[in-house]
């Protein structure tokens, strides 16, 4: 065989395998096409709506979203709760939708937490964004507030979430890492994606490992509309604040629940509600007047952008409580499904072009996830609302349709089902003027990356700025390519320069403040090249005190769990009180000991046992109290795990408290610390640890109560770790 007939043969043989090779070949459709521009989806107009047009644009999204079987390609891993929403006041002068107008209605709600990389049997507690999406089930029909618990996102358009995902999914060659941002792929393609350095402050934060799903904010993301009766249409931020506050865990505590217990804010939800202590959160919004909508020095339309508090306040007009676990987890839990594009009158879109892709993805990916068309006909996704329309058949129907007339119009049927007017609920598009020419663009304002990824750093306490270096360096640390860890600290540098600094001293690498040849930009027709990879603004960023989580609600305990760490011998009189104080402000006691079963205190009572030492870590409880009782602290000083157990806890800077004789067992923990060390006569509060040689508990329950209503002690920090 000649050397051309062995090359021509090894053609067919590739062509028979349909082996891939991307190096160094343009990028196409599914149909051979080169793509001109990959980066934005085709608009009328730079701040117009997407066009139905893009064959582009549903090629890629439509293949994304079926890639999946029968799982979430995101948002795989969640849990939901039932229960209602009520309006403090009715919001009549800003929207006609009828469940803000009656205080007195208890709209039904569906709300479903999740993770967004992790597949269904992943940990709840990895570092990730968490979806928050709440069905609204109102008298004009669903409404789907789909959104997460971090304000912004990592792209500003549609077109380019498959990347976004396919780059943080695990990486396909091996399928690792499961449900983790810590590896080559994700951090190769945001080190191209300068968009994406907001969100990347906020996922390295404390906001990303959050305590609980209760303790979490939750945020539309995109600008929408409000449309009151009289056709007049304002801009609205949507915002759930949390009534118990916004709480995280530290990094190192989040990978020791994982092992111990990785349905940990599953099982935290669930429990809540079963107690009756229901989850609670504030309904916000920020108005912005349709003629203020470019008064700002970023772009609305924008989703890599938040409205700084400061600018415009969070109006609190109502309140969720959920109250019910569902019944069945796959029936309603893993069968709902949600759009944003499910509105009601009163509320509409905008020309978001984040947005604009998401109003076709999230119906199209349930075509094939929940079997076809009638995923709606599914019982937790049937609207309260009656339905009339004329669609029939289809996988999996359920209606069972009478009659003859399944068209519009018609005359055999009286001319039902007809169309509604606006003054019987019908609803209307807002009548948006449009005015541009087709591109595939964005708007100037959209390509300021790094002045609000500064505002978030420079609004950091000191412990989350830490914290959010530490989590920089763990991440990166995982990542093989030396090219891309040092592209990251170039575009770190562009947020704040000690920011990279300190990253870059955790990698062992020098700051270059030099961004690359940017990798993706547009082509126009005219050749005139826009880049995707500016430099910073100078101009004064300032902070946001809204944006730190040390500025939350920390005046309640209510649902804490604090471990009472006791053995045989325990002094009964202490942990009645210590009970009695804690169950009364709301907190969740619960005893821990070496075993299981039953407990003898020092009069002979007999008491549950609610954990041993093995099934139990000091990373589920929020707090932990010794009590006195001399055999019981010597049973423990016994025990390595017990020992163990009080020693993390004060490295996750937890409260500690101790009276009597739970003195020696503190002493023997060799905590540093000066109160912990037994160094003060009677009784002291230091760093959240609070000690008293006297055998009531009930004379340091108070401070050991409200030392827990500061959620940690960070201070205790420094004693432990050099700066990061």
């Amino acid at each position: 065989m000649s050397k051309i007939d062995k090359k021509d043969n090894d053609k067919v043989k590739d062509l028979g395998r349909f082996r891939e090779d991307s190096a160094r070949e343009y990028i196409t459709t599914n149909q051979g096409l080169r793509i001109n521009d990959d980066q934005n989806s085709l608009k009328a107009g730079e701040r117009g709506p997407s066009l139905l047009e893009d064959f582009l644009l549903r090629e890629k999204i439509t293949h994304f979203d079926h890639e999946r079987i029968p799982e979430r390609i995101v948002h795989a891993r969640g849990t939901a709760a039932h229960g209602y929403f009520q309006v403090y006041k009715s919001m009549a002068p800003l929207t006609k939708a009828k469940f803000l107008q009656d205080p007195s209605v208890k709209t039904p709600v569906f709300v479903r937490f999740s993770t967004v990389v992790g597949s269904r049997g992943s940990s709840d507690l990895a570092r990730d964004v968490r979806g928050f999406a709440v069905k609204f089930y109102t008298e004009d029909g669903n409404y789907d507030l789909v959104g997460n618990n971090i304000p912004v996102f990592f792209i500003q358009d549609a077109v380019k979430f498959p990347d976004l995902v396919h780059a943080v999914k695990p990486e396909p060659h091996n399928e690792m890492p499961q449900a983790a941002s810590a590896h080559d792929t994700f951090w190769d393609f945001i080190s191209l994606m300068p968009e994406s350095m907001h969100m990347i402050m906020w996922v390295m934060s404390d906001r990303a490992i959050p305590r609980s799903f209760r303790m979490m904010e939750g945020f539309g993301v995109h600008t929408f509309r409000f449309v009151n009766d009289k056709g007049k249409s304002r801009f609205v931020k949507f915002h759930w604040k949390p009534l118990l506050g916004i709480h995280s865990v530290v990094w190192d505590e989040a990978q020791k629940i994982s092992g111990k217990d990785p349905d940990f804010h599953r099982r935290d939800l669930w429990e809540a509600i079963e107690n009756g202590d229901y989850p609670e959160w504030e309904f916000g919004v920020q108005i912005v007047e349709e003629e203020d909508e470019h008064k700002f020095d970023f772009d609305l339309l924008d989703a890599t952008k938040i409205i700084p508090e400061e600018l415009v306040p969070v109006k609190r007009i109502g309140k969720l409580t959920l109250n019910r676990n569902p019944d069945n987890f796959f029936a309603e839990t893993e069968q709902v499904s949600f759009n944003p594009g499910h509105v009601v009158p009163g509320i509409d879109i905008t020309n978001d072009p984040l947005l604009q892709g998401r109003l076709f993805s999230y119906t199209d990916t349930q075509l094939i996830r929940l079997g076809g068309p009638n995923s709606h006909e599914i019982p937790i996704n049937r609207p309260v609302a009656p339905v009339h329309n004329t669609q029939r058949d289809g996988h999996m129907r359920q209606t069972i349709n009478a009659g003859r007339v399944s068209y519009e119009p018609n005359s055999l049927g009286g001319g039902c089902p007809m169309q509604a007017k606006e003054n019987v609920g019908g609803f209307v598009s807002y009548a948006e003027k449009i005015d541009g020419q087709k591109a595939r663009a964005r708007s100037d304002k959209f390509f300021d990356h790094f002045s609000q990824a500064a505002l978030f750093w420079n609004s950091q306490s000191d412990p989350e700025k830490n914290h959010l270096v530490q989590a920089l360096r763990f991440e990166l640390g995982k990542v093989e390519v030396a090219e891309i860890r040092a592209r990251m600290v170039a575009m770190l540098a562009q947020v704040d320069g000690t920011l990279a600094g300190r990253v870059a001293k955790g990698l062992g690498l020098e700051v270059n403040q030099k961004l690359q040849t940017p990798l993706n930009m547009s082509v126009p027709a005219d050749g005139n090249v826009k880049e995707f990879q500016p430099k910073p603004l100078k101009k004064n960023v300032g902070n946001s005190p809204a944006l730190s989580m040390a500025n939350t609600v920390k005046d309640t305990v209510k649902t804490r769990k604090v471990a009472i760490l006791g053995a045989d011998g325990f002094d009964d009189a202490a942990v009645t009180a210590m009970k009695k104080a804690l169950t009364g402000a709301g907190a969740q006691p619960k005893l821990v000991a070496p075993r299981l079963g039953f407990l003898k205190s020092s009069k002979g009572a007999e008491v549950k046992v609610d954990f041993s030492l093995l099934t139990a870590s000091s990373v589920m409880f929020d707090a932990v109290y010794i009590p006195g009782g001399e055999k019981s602290v010597k049973a423990l000083q016994e025990q390595v795990e017990a020992v163990e157990f009080v020693q993390e806890a004060f490295k996750h800077c937890k409260t500690i408290a101790a009276n009597g004789a739970g003195l020696e067992f503190i002493r023997a923990c060799r905590l540093a610390n000066g109160a912990a060390d037994g160094k003060a006569k009677d009784s002291a509060v230091e760093e959240g640890i609070i000690l008293s040689r006297d055998d009531q508990a009930g004379k340091i329950a108070s401070e050991f109560i409200k030392a827990i209503a500061q959620h940690r002690h960070w201070s205790r920090e420094k004693k432990l770790h050099s700066p990061a």
